[in-house]
């Protein structure tokens, strides 16, 4: 595996940033942004989804500790009804954002969709978490904050299987929405809630 690339320029500080949980039925969005510094310790950075759940875990604690900052936002299901999960997610980008002390001078996103952060310059980056540290870093921080909050949940409601399948459309899922209904964690107004009412919810 190739390292990935460090930063996308290097006259500003930058801040990398990614989400979590967009696809999902049930929970928070979470996104994540991270400035690391230019001769960081952190070995083996990739995109989350393609690394095990010890290896993200083990890479967590690397990048808290190595990042000059880092913070990760949630954004509630609720939320996600009133303003639909696009802008949940950008909300989530900006609260994570703000809350880094430094304050980036240039961002990296995840994805091809960004609004703008005050009048900080960014760039898009489609495969972006597979190809520079900072939003592979973001992706695991975002990644593993949710999937944390969906563990702690699923203790709550069992029956949904929140702590395999974290949200997602699974069969185990829908079944259960199926069977018992929709909780006060499901999302109820956007995408995959449509799959919701074809079940007759």
């Amino acid at each position: 595996m190739s390292p990935l690339i460090e930063s996308y320029q290097k006259e500003l500080t930058e801040a990398g940033v990614d989400e979590a949980g967009r696809g999902c039925l049930a929970g928070p969005v979470a996104a994540a942004a991270v400035i690391l510094p230019a001769n960081h310790s952190v070995v083996g950075l990739n995109d989350s989804k393609s690394l095990t759940p010890k290896r993200r875990e083990h890479l967590r604690e690397s990048i808290r500790s190595a990042a000059l900052c880092w913070h990760v936002a949630f954004i509630g299901n609720d939320t996600i009804d009133e303003v639909n999960i696009l802008r949940a997610t950008w909300m989530a980008m900006h609260e994570s954002i703000a809350a880094l002390k430094p304050q980036p001078r240039f961002i990296i996103v995840d994805g091809n969709s960004f609004i703008p952060y005050g009048d900080i310059p960014h760039k898009t980056i489609i495969g972006g978490d597979a190809l520079y540290a900072s939003i592979a870093a973001a992706s695991i921080l975002a990644k593993t904050f949710r999937d944390q909050f969906m563990e702690q949940i699923d203790l709550e409601y069992p029956e949904y299987g929140w702590k395999k399948n974290k949200g997602y459309p699974t069969k185990e899922h829908l079944h259960a929405i199926s069977r018992y209904g929709l909780t006060r964690y499901h999302r109820k107004s956007f995408g995959p809630s449509g799959r919701q009412l074809s079940l007759g919810i």
